[in-house]
């Protein structure tokens, strides 16, 4: 065998290509290997938050109620995630920026987004501590978690959310810098309150915008978000200086303060909004805020970012919580005079713009925050009666012409002729009304100017006899009262105030005594406007209706007239007449302004509530003055209550107005009236006076009452053919309707024999009559523990018809004098007692005759 043929050995396997197939095959598992890992941590992470979302879900803008300036009165907030008013990193203080950075991430300006040192130095001390002592997270983690994951995972324990909450951490920061990060979560984070953003914050804390904030409260806010319970001010006020302290030395550790800065800021007092949340003008802002609710609905108002402008202006609003406040502590205050409390601790005021209904003011209480008056109750929009403020409705409608002959009857007139004596009026029970006047007094014939510019209680209830309670109920609600039942619950009481009312919905009333008859709806939101600036909504005070939403808010210039503007022009003339109320309310009553100004007073029998309403041509504003809880007040009356409130108020409204004369409309005429009986005056007419009618109402008929007749002075009998010319006197004599015959005759006029007008003597001294009007017979009477027993009192009070004048008035009780009094009106004050009791009153003529009233049995419990 050759060495070619014999077999070849096998060369040595190669050590080289087994190695390099090995590395291969490792790296190709440890691809597979970390490949399965980052499919498994992707599946266990799972798809993370776009981060182009961010911002989209932080709070909503908040929906601002502004007053009519702009003026920010209330933010309308979600309080499940707070209110939020986003504004720039350069708006915000240094000293807010630091603190909040030396606070919660004091290497936020050096790391990634996720500070390895902070995890390890969280982990050692915890491990130290044997449990959770100190956290890690970075200011861009807290971000990430609050605005990136949702509600569910965002308080969640557990590793996949740490890793999330990190990785978008990273993620962020790629994408954004340092400070847009910084100023994301200054404008995102919570700092209780309903407050999430700084800006949020520094208005419900300190109520002022962040830029305005120094070091003190820089320091303070940057502590909230760790615990904004637990560190709350102003709830928590030791615990928030303590937290406040341990910002200050944060920041001395992270070299952006000194000692000596620390220590100043932490002794300067902070002074917190006032309010436990930042709100002006409560009641008006609730009020609207219903308005609203009731208009756009929740979910609309849920979406924030509605700029709402109001009516109303905050210093009038403002002006008017301080005067209540003033004059009820006045009111309240003892003096020599009555050295009891009133008991008058609340009151309301609403203010109208006349012409268009614009609601300039809405004050439900002095202080709404005021637990012990109840002071968040809206006494603008309580039911109370309104006592005589509603009568000028009873006279517009008996003076209206339109409503007059629609009922087929003459309208009366303000020089119209009304019976103030002693009546009886049948009620639907089958009972007798006799309604008295507040001065228990009768005045006999009375002009419709006087009575109303007075107040006399029974002139009204003579007059709705006339119109009808149907007539006045349908009047009421066209002048914008809703709150009226049906007239079958009425009787003639309800024009004394028999029917409740809101304070708001009366005011607005008297709107059309003061709008020439067009009433107006109040109008508290003047605008809406979306966060981009569009018009939603505007009311029409100062340019046209726009409401493509058809929203059903009130807007102007809705309705047409309600009365004649000449019957709208009387009652505002009567309303305005001092010289007509002075009888009352005497010539320099509060009702009396520097400028003419029309007001009517309302008083509750039971002191419960008291009222006045008045305007100008410029304002129209009402009053009530009571108490939350219904409690009686103790002889507070509207034009000692309600009234130096008005004033105070209208004084102030109107201190850079200048004075306006009422508009006259055409159509009126004057005519010299003989005012006790309304016909045209003659020579002999005791009393003249000129009156304003509506053309076609006036009187045609010259007076015929009052007769001049001859008297024999010796007798003081008509004259005679044998009378000497030397004893005749000239003397005017009256001859009244018969209604008035009995007064008269009680006053000692001279009248002209029933029967006999040619000539007559002077009527005889009728037999005297002494008659107990308070208390009514068999009344029953309950003493209130809880008031001291000498403010509960009973007025005693008499009605004399007897021809010879009253010199005195004894009252006996139980047979023993409790009272003696010497002049009119002869009434008395006695302090409740327990019992049955039985009153007597005797009276003492200037003739010496004693006149003895019958007895009035009434008891105590």
């Amino acid at each position: 065998m050759s060495r070619l043929s014999q077999p070849q050995p096998l060369p040595p396997p190669c050590r080289g290509g087994a190695r390099r197939r090995l590395v291969l095959g490792t790296l190709v598992g440890l691809v597979l290997l970390l490949a399965l890992a980052i499919i498994a941590l992707w599946r266990f992470l799972g798809p993370l938050p776009d981060i182009n979302r961010l911002g989209r879900d932080q709070p909503a803008p908040a929906s601002r109620i502004l007053d009519r300036s702009g003026q920010l009165l209330y933010e309308i907030i979600d309080p499940e995630r707070g209110s939020s008013q986003p504004i720039p990193l350069a708006q915000m203080p240094l000293a807010c920026r630091q603190a909040t950075v030396a606070t919660e991430d004091q290497r936020f300006y050096e790391h990634p987004g996720i500070d390895l040192l902070a995890i390890v130095r969280a982990a050692w001390a915890d491990w130290r501590q044997g449990e959770t002592v100190q956290g890690a997270s970075t200011l861009t983690q807290q971000l990430a978690r609050l605005l990136l994951l949702d509600e569910g995972e965002r308080f969640e324990h557990s590793l996949r959310r740490k890793l999330r909450e990190a990785l978008l951490a990273w993620r962020l920061e790629q994408r954004f810098s340092k400070d847009e990060l910084l100023a994301l979560y200054l404008n995102s984070v919570y700092y209780g309150h309903y407050a999430s953003g700084i800006e949020a914050a520094a208005n419900a804390y300190f109520g002022r915008h962040t830029a305005e904030l120094d070091l003190a409260q820089c320091a303070l806010l940057a502590g909230l978000p760790q615990s904004p319970g637990a560190y709350n001010p102003i709830e928590n006020p030791a615990a928030a200086q303590a937290r406040q302290r341990q910002v200050l030395d944060l920041m001395i550790s992270a070299g952006v303060l000194d000692a000596e800065g620390a220590e100043r800021a932490a002794a300067e007092p902070l002074h917190y909004a006032a309010a436990p949340f930042p709100i002006a003008a409560p009641h008006l802002v609730f009020y609207v805020q219903s308005q609203l609710e009731a208009a756009l609905g929740r979910a609309r108002l849920a979406q924030g970012g509605l700029r709402i402008t109001t009516s109303a202006d905050l210093a009038l609003t403002q002006q008017a919580e301080s005067i209540m406040r003033y004059r009820l502590a006045e009111l309240n205050r003892p003096s020599p005079d009555l050295p009891v409390q009133r008991r008058a601790e609340n009151a309301a005021l609403v203010a109208l713009a006349p012409h268009t209904g614009a609601l300039l003011a809405l004050v439900g209480s002095p202080d709404y925050f005021d637990d012990r008056a109840s002071g968040a109750l809206n006494g603008a929009l309580a039911l109370r009666q309104p006592g005589s403020a509603i009568k000028p409705i009873t006279y517009a409608v008996a003076m209206d012409p339109q409503l007059s002959a629609a009922a087929g009857r003459q309208p009366m007139t303000p020089a119209t002729i009304l019976a103030d004596v002693p009546g009886s009026f049948l009620t639907r029970e089958g009972d007798y009304y006799k309604p008295l006047n507040y001065d228990l007094a009768f005045h006999g014939p009375v002009p419709l100017r006087q009575a109303l510019a007075n107040s006399y209680n029974i002139p009204a209830v003579r007059t709705l006899e006339v119109i009808g309670i149907d007539a006045f109920l349908d009047q009421a609600r066209r002048q914008g009262i809703t709150t009226l039942g049906p007239a079958s619950r009425y009787g003639l009481a309800l024009t004394l105030g028999g029917g409740e009312v809101t304070l708001l919905q009366l005011t607005a009333a008297y709107a059309s005594f003061a709008n020439a008859g067009r009433p107006v709806r109040p109008i508290a939101i003047s605008r809406i406007e979306d966060a981009q600036g569009n018009l939603l909504f505007d009311a029409g005070l100062e340019g046209p209706v726009y409401n493509p939403q058809g929203w059903d808010l009130p807007t102007a210039g809705e309705a047409g007239a309600v009365l004649d503007p000449r019957t709208a022009y009387l009652i505002t003339s009567i309303l305005s007449d001092n010289d007509a109320r002075a009888g009352t309310f005497g010539f320099s009553s509060a009702l009396r302004l520097d400028r003419p100004a029309a007001a009517k007073t309302g008083t509750t029998t039971d002191w419960r509530d008291n009222w006045t309403v008045g305007y100008t041509p410029d304002l129209l504003a009402g009053v009530w003055v009571g108490n939350a809880d219904n409690m009686p007040m103790y002889g507070a009356t509207g034009v000692d209550g309600a009234a130096p409130i008005w004033h105070d108020f209208m004084m102030a409204a109107h201190k850079t107005l200048p004075p306006r004369a009422f508009v006259r409309p055409e159509g009126l005429v004057e005519h010299q009236v003989c005012v006790p009986s309304g016909l045209l005056a003659t020579p002999d007419c005791p009393a003249v006076a000129i009156e304003t009618f509506i053309a076609g109402a006036e009187p045609t008929r010259r007076d015929d009452q009052y007769q001049r007749l001859a008297i024999d002075s010796r007798s003081g009998q008509p004259a005679s053919a044998e009378t000497p010319a030397a004893a005749r006197r000239d003397r005017v004599a009256w001859n009244p309707p018969p209604i008035f015959r009995d007064w008269a005759r009680s006053q000692g006029l001279l009248l002209v024999e029933e029967g006999r007008p040619g000539g007559a003597a002077p009527t005889a001294p009728g037999a005297p009559a002494l008659q107990v009007l308070s208390p009514e017979p068999n009344a029953a009477y309950v003493a209130d523990a809880r008031l001291a027993p000498d403010s509960q009192r009973l007025q005693l009070a008499v009605a004399y018809t007897g021809a010879e004048p009253l010199a005195q008035v004894t009252y006996l009780l139980d047979g023993a004098p409790v009272a003696e009094v010497s002049a009119w009106p002869w009434s008395a004050w006695w302090t409740l007692s327990a019992g049955r009791h039985s009153l007597q009153a005797v009276g003492r003529t200037a003739a010496g005759n004693l006149q003895r009233s019958d007895n009035v049995t009434f008891t105590v419990d």
